[in-house]
């Protein structure tokens, strides 16, 4: 079975940027090159900061959504509670 991934990644602005992938390492690495998301595109390099695991596309798709609409400082705490 596929894992599915959710993950935040700390741009080089300090700004946080969630997101979904199926790997997250070839995520990052496309996110490096600037042929990841639009946003990331002009804040390169991103560092991977926080991530879970899931079984369907559907939980983490979900959980993805979910977290997009937590405060900054809420997902900073729940960066720091893993770190």
């Amino acid at each position: 079975m596929d894992n599915h991934y959710i993950y935040i990644v700390k741009c080089s602005d300090g700004t946080l940027y969630t997101g979904y992938a199926k790997d997250i390492e070839q995520r990052i690495a496309k996110h490096n090159a600037g042929k990841g998301a639009k946003y990331t595109k002009v804040r390169r390099p991103v560092t991977l900061v926080y991530s879970e695991v899931f079984e369907t596309k559907s939980a983490a798709l979900k959980r993805e959504y979910e977290i997009k609409t937590f405060s900054r400082q809420k997902k900073l705490q729940m960066i720091s509670e893993v770190n």
